[in-house]
């Protein structure tokens, strides 16, 4: 008789539901098995047994691979789902915990976003399917030469491959995080440094131009410039960034209200909120003008 036996600590009701549900399949394959649960001193184990009966050995060393190879599937379904998050967190933990507990809630926040891929990326999609093959490989590999396993200690000890991408998501995580926070505190000092000018101009409107700058109009609507956009263009050898331009200018100007129009024509999205950030309460975007809908805006340079 052929069985693999695999310890839970606790409740094993929903390692029985994923492995049920992956071995309906075996159905289909002719194969017969049953499967029990023993609890023995607070650990639980569970016995898949094959039940061939008097077939010959060979039929049932093959029906005994596809047993192994089906819980395999539903035993690394099993870890992804109710480990990660708890091994994310030991790694958070352990190696950045001279973070505060809100941050390192923070970093596992921005980790479990990347593992459960919420963002339907293609990259992350990939990440999903050589974890879970890493856990696979190693299940089978492991019931190559032993019958009997429990998933705690196998988890620990015996997915060093996989624990090391976790780490990788880990650190990630906090890069973004890190790169985050310095983007939040430099939008506090720019914010601050508006608020405590004096407006040197009432009113600005923020339009993209058909070569794809922006152009700075008045509150008349005439374009506008000063010496230090002049400086700041002079003293770049190198290509121009103009969203950083547009930044540097509406700081300069600190005005009380900025209209964005055509804002479906800015090639950075996140400029728009940038800006939003900087100038709380000054921002208005436009849905629709003369100056939204014209193709060309002639320019006349104040000097």
């Amino acid at each position: 008789m052929q069985f693999l036996c695999i310890g839970v600590n606790g409740s094993a009701v929903e390692v029985m539901q994923y492995i049920e549900k992956e071995l309906r399949q075996l159905k289909d394959k002719k194969i017969n098995y049953s499967i029990n649960e023993i609890n023995s001193d607070g650990l639980t184990s569970i016995i898949c047994t094959l039940n061939e009966g008097r077939i010959y050995r060979e039929k049932s060393l093959e029906s005994y691979k596809v047993l192994i190879t089906y819980i395999s599937n539903a035993l690394a379904d099993y870890i992804m789902k109710q480990y990660e998050e708890r091994l994310l967190t030991r790694i958070i933990s352990g190696n950045f915990c001279y973070f505060n507990g809100a941050e390192r809630r923070e970093i596992l926040s921005r980790a479990l976003k990347i593992i459960k891929n919420e963002d339907k990326t293609f990259i992350n999609s990939l990440f999903h399917i050589k974890r879970r093959s890493i856990i696979i490989k190693r299940l089978m590999d492991y019931f190559e030469n032993s019958n009997s396993i429990i998933l705690d200690g196998f988890v620990n000890f015996r997915l060093k491959e996989y624990m090391k991408d976790l780490e990788d998501v880990v650190d990630k995580a906090v890069d973004d995080f890190l790169t985050d926070r310095e983007y939040k505190e430099f939008i506090r000092l720019l914010r601050y440094f508006v608020d405590i000018q004096e407006p040197k101009i009432d009113t600005v409107h923020v339009v993209v131009n058909f070569d794809s700058r922006y152009v700075l109009l008045d509150g008349t609507r005439r374009e506008i410039t000063n010496e230090c956009v002049r400086e700041y263009v002079n003293e770049i050898s190198t290509e121009i960034n103009y969203d950083d331009l547009l930044v540097s200018s509406l700081i300069t100007f600190a005005p009380k209200k900025i209209i964005l129009h055509g804002t479906g024509r800015f090639r950075n999205k996140e400029l728009i909120e940038t800006i939003k950030s900087i100038f709380i309460g000054r921002v208005v975007i436009c849905h629709g003008c003369e100056v939204c809908s014209a193709k060309m805006l002639k320019s006349e340079t104040k000097k």
